[in-house]
C-alpha cells in the first residue's frame, strides 16, 4: 500500500504572482540568490506584497545548495522567526528553503510557518516534491532529503518569471524535466498516477522545450514547460527516479556539473541500461507509441531506437555537451574520481527505485562511456 500525497496548493497561469496580494500583516523572509536582488527581478515580488508585511530578504543562495549557506540560515531563521518563507528563484533557492526548514523544525526553532515556493524555471520540481538536495562540499558530494515537511504549502508557477532564463539554462532545465518524468515513468513505485503525470509532462516538454530555447520570450511555450516541469516533479515525488539523478549528483558534486546538463550527459545510457529489463523496455516503447512517434504497426526495437534518437536530436539542437570531455573535465581527473563516484551513486537514495538493479560496476560503466 502507498498513500497518493499531494499537499501542495499550486496556484497556475497569468498573473499567478498576484496570489501574494493576499498575504496582509506577516513577517516574511524571501530565501533567493544575488543575481535575482542585483537585477532587480526581487522587487516583482516585493512590490506584489502589499499590506503592512515586513520583508527580509536572505540572499545567500548558490548552485548545489552547500550546507555551510544552510547553517547560515538556520541561524538567521531562528533570529527571524518568519510567519511566511517563499522560496524563490531555480532549484536551489526552493531547495535552501527546504533545508533550512528542515533542520530548523528538527531544532525546533521554528513551527508554524506558511512555506510558498515560486520557482523562475522551469526544471527541477522542487516546488511539489518532499526532496532537496544538499552539498558537503568537503567531501564533494550530494546528499538527498526525503521528509513531507519540505513539501511547500503552495506553490506560484507564473510562466512570465521565466522568458528571461538564457537558452542554455532553458536546455539544462528542460532536460531535468524530461529525466523526472522517464525516471518516474519507470521506476519500481510507479503506478497509474504518476505514470499519467510523467507522460503528461513527456508531452509538453516534447511540445515546448525547443520553443523555448529558440525564442525564450513565448510566454505560451514557457508556460506549457513550467506546467511539465511542476507535474513532472509530482509524478517523482509519487514513484520516485533513478541511476540517472543518483550518478547526476556525483557530477555535480565533485565536477560541479549543472544538474539539468549531468541529467542529459546520462539519460541515453541509463535509458539503454534499463531496457535490458523488460518491464522497464515495454513502458519505453508504449510511451514512443503513445507520443505518436512512431506507428503501432512498427516494431519495439524501432520504436526504441527513434525514442532515444529524439531525445539525442534534442540534445544537439540545442547544443548540450553529451561527454564530460566536451564540457572541459580533464580524463585524469575522471579516472581519480570514477570510483568514488560510484561507490557514492550507489548508495544515493535515488538508486533504491531504479526499474533494473544496479552494481558498482554497471555504474562505473556508465561513468566511462561519459
Amino acid at each position: 500500500m502507498k498513500p497518493i500525497y499531494i499537499k501542495t496548493k499550486i496556484y497556475q497561469g497569468t498573473n499567478a504572482l498576484k496570489r501574494l496580494e493576499s498575504i496582509q500583516n506577516k513577517k516574511i523572509w524571501i530565501i533567493c540568490d544575488q543575481f535575482l536582488v542585483q537585477n532587480g527581478n526581487i522587487e516583482e515580488v516585493k512590490n506584489t506584497l502589499k499590506g503592512n508585511n515586513e520583508v527580509i530578504i536572505f540572499s545567500d543562495v548558490v548552485p548545489d545548495p552547500p550546507l555551510r549557506v544552510i547553517q547560515k540560515g538556520i541561524i538567521e531563521i531562528k533570529k527571524i522567526k518568519p510567519d511566511v518563507i517563499i522560496g524563490y528563484g531555480g532549484g536551489s533557492a526552493i531547495d535552501t528553503a527546504k533545508g533550512i526548514l528542515y533542520f530548523a523544525k528538527k531544532a525546533k526553532w521554528t513551527q508554524d510557518v506558511k512555506f510558498i515556493a515560486i520557482p523562475t524555471t522551469s526544471g527541477t520540481g522542487s516546488e511539489v516534491t518532499s526532496f532537496t538536495i544538499v552539498t558537503d562540499t568537503q567531501e564533494k558530494i550530494k546528499h538527498t532529503i526525503v521528509d513531507d515537511d519540505l513539501l511547500p504549502d503552495e506553490t506560484i508557477l507564473d510562466a512570465k518569471l521565466t522568458t528571461t532564463v538564457p537558452p542554455k539554462i532553458t536546455a539544462n532545465t528542460g532536460i531535468d524535466v524530461l529525466t523526472h518524468a522517464l525516471e518516474a515513468y519507470v521506476s519500481k513505485n510507479a503506478n497509474a498516477y504518476s505514470d499519467a503525470l510523467a507522460e503528461k509532462a513527456i508531452e509538453l516538454v516534447l511540445e515546448s522545450l525547443l520553443k523555448c530555447y529558440k525564442n525564450g520570450k513565448d510566454e505560451k511555450a514557457r508556460d506549457l514547460m513550467h506546467q511539465a516541469s511542476n507535474l513532472a516533479g509530482i509524478a517523482f515525488n509519487i514513484a520516485g527516479l533513478g541511476i540517472g539523478h543518483s550518478i547526476a549528483h556525483q557530477l555535480g558534486g565533485v565536477f560541479h556539473v549543472p544538474h539539468g546538463l549531468a541529467n542529459a550527459m546520462v539519460l541515453n545510457q541509463v535509458i539503454e541500461f534499463n531496457a535490458k529489463e523488460e518491464k522497464a523496455f515495454n513502458k519505453y516503447v508504449d510511451l514512443a507509441y503513445k507520443l505518436g512517434l512512431v506507428e503501432h504497426k512498427d516494431n519495439k526495437e524501432f520504436a526504441m531506437a527513434v525514442l532515444l534518437e529524439v531525445i539525442t536530436s534534442m540534445k544537439k539542437i540545442m547544443d548540450m555537451p553529451l561527454t564530460l570531455k566536451a564540457y572541459g573535465i580533464n580524463e585524469d581527473d575522471i579516472q581519480t574520481h570514477k570510483e568514488t563516484m560510484a561507490e557514492n551513486a550507489i548508495k544515493d537514495l535515488c538508486t533504491t527505485t531504479n526499474p533494473r538493479h544496479a552494481t558498482q560496476g554497471d555504474i562505473l560503466n556508465i561513468i566511462e562511456k561519459l
